[in-house]
């Protein structure tokens, strides 16, 4: 008789999120999440085929936090919504966000499948980018996640002084996100 489920899926994948949270995803085990719920691996093979299974769940949360977050910013354009919900998750989980962008693995590639749609829809709802064709918005976005990818690294890792809290990043952001959109606007209207 297979073993009896003594813990839910999403119990064992929010324990696998709280060793990423705290370690990284690469630091997640079969035997560290068993020890975190206090159990033996047995519910968790009966849950999950391996460890890369319960990786891919807790990757899974983590764009579903990054949908919640963005989903929360509703007081400015879209497109500067986008920015902030980025700043916020750097803020709020700076192991993950820093797992994600600078350590070399396939993490980001899986959370840009989950977001990238997502992002270019919510870009399209923008009046200010109104006229830019879907490769145009890619390329916005992708010149603007280089700069917030920077930029949120800087938060993840409290490279700021004090003085310059979130109002004064958002700030920042805003007239760094106008200077793109106006770049590829004047691009746009000289054919370039």
């Amino acid at each position: 008789m297979p073993p009896k489920n003594k813990f839910s899926k999403e119990q064992i994948s929010e324990a696998a999120f709280a060793i990423a949270e705290n370690e990284g995803i690469d630091r997640i085990t079969i035997r560290k999440v068993a020890d975190r719920l206090g159990s033996s691996i047995a519910p968790i093979y009966v849950n999950f085929t391996d460890v890369e299974a319960l990786r891919q769940a807790v990757i899974d949360q983590v764009v579903a936090i990054s949908q919640q977050l963005l989903a929360e910013e509703t007081s400015r354009s879209p497109f500067a919504n986008i920015g902030v919900a980025s700043l916020r998750f750097a803020k709020l989980y700076p192991v993950l966000f820093k797992d994600f962008v600078m350590n070399q693995n396939h993490y980001l590639q899986d959370y840009d499948e989950g977001m990238g749609d997502l992002l270019i829809e919510q870009m399209k709802t923008d009046p200010e980018l109104h006229g830019f064709n879907e490769e145009e918005l890619k390329d916005i976005l992708f010149k603007m996640r280089t700069f917030q990818t920077g930029f949120s690294i800087m938060v993840a890792n409290e490279l700021f002084l004090e003085e310059f809290d979130m109002k004064k990043m958002i700030q920042l952001m805003d007239s760094t996100a106008e200077d793109v959109v106006n770049a590829a606007r004047l691009r746009k209207e000289r054919g370039i």
